[in-house]
């Protein structure tokens, strides 16, 4: 099995393809790939198949976990279908376990994905880290995000376990934690701590997420565009009216891999 390293904005990932859906990896094959010491490394595995005759996006965290989607990794898959001739550049959908996705893919620059709905869920939130306490917002973006707001990017530590985020009983299945700091341009600098993962240098529903909890913070309204800076690179988030929010970037494939040692 050949296994296809690419990233969106340094969130890599390592794809493979599987349209007769016949060779799903297994948890702890995917956690052996995604090992940064002894594997390929990697933040997630896509697993390109087909359902009911569309493309499926079979996203697993580095720890083999299941995922309802990436918005980086999908632009990644996106990239990678059109590269390698399976599908032709422009419009098209792809399904994940968040719903059906529409990317518009040219043949070279950033790709556009329509992320889908994100949402506020109402009820206080708290984030505790490097001995830090935040009040943040609660934001569902397909999957679940907890966004603070700090003066400093580094007082959140080194991000090397899960900030404790309350009320625990509001993500049973994990949650990515967004801090994020205000640049005096108006653009936002974030860090990211992913579930399954650990600190990652971008996260695309995290940068969604982040866009309407900065839309609330600063008390604005929708239509909202956002500039957003995770160490890895820069993304633009557009929401609109109705608060369907659109996801900007590159993507890029870059080895091929026999995956063999692994399995």
């Amino acid at each position: 099995m050949i296994g296809t390293y690419g990233h969106g904005t340094h969130n890599d990932f390592v794809v493979t393809y599987d349209p007769e859906n016949q060779n799903e990896l297994s948890a702890a094959q995917i956690a052996r790939i995604c090992n940064r010491e002894s594997g390929i490394g990697a933040d997630g595995q896509i697993r390109i198949t087909k359902v009911d005759g569309k493309w499926f996006m079979d996203y697993r965290n580095a720890d083999g976990s299941l995922a309802e989607m990436c918005g980086n990794g999908i632009r990644v898959m996106a990239r990678y279908l059109v590269e390698r001739g399976h599908q032709g550049a422009g419009i098209f959908p792809i399904n994940t376990r968040a719903g059906m996705k529409y990317l518009a893919v040219p043949e070279v620059e950033d790709i556009s994905v329509n992320m889908g709905k994100v949402e506020e869920i109402y009820g206080e939130i708290t984030v505790k880290a490097n001995g830090h306490t935040w009040t943040g917002y609660n934001i569902n973006v397909g999957n679940p995000h907890a966004v603070v707001f700090v003066d400093d990017l580094t007082d959140a530590g080194e991000l090397k376990v899960a900030p404790e985020v309350e009320p625990a009983d509001e993500y049973p299945d994990g949650v990515n934690v967004e801090f994020v700091q205000v640049a005096p341009s108006g653009e936002l600098n974030m860090r990211v701590h992913e579930r399954g993962v650990g600190e990652t240098q971008s996260c695309g529903t995290g940068t969604c997420a982040v866009a309407l909890a900065a839309t609330l913070n600063s008390k604005g309204s929708l239509p909202a565009k956002w500039i957003i800076n995770p160490p890895g690179g820069r993304l633009v988030v557009d929401i609109d009216g109705h608060s369907n929010a659109t996801l900007i970037g590159p993507a890029v494939l870059l080895e091929d891999y026999d995956l063999s040692k692994y399995l």
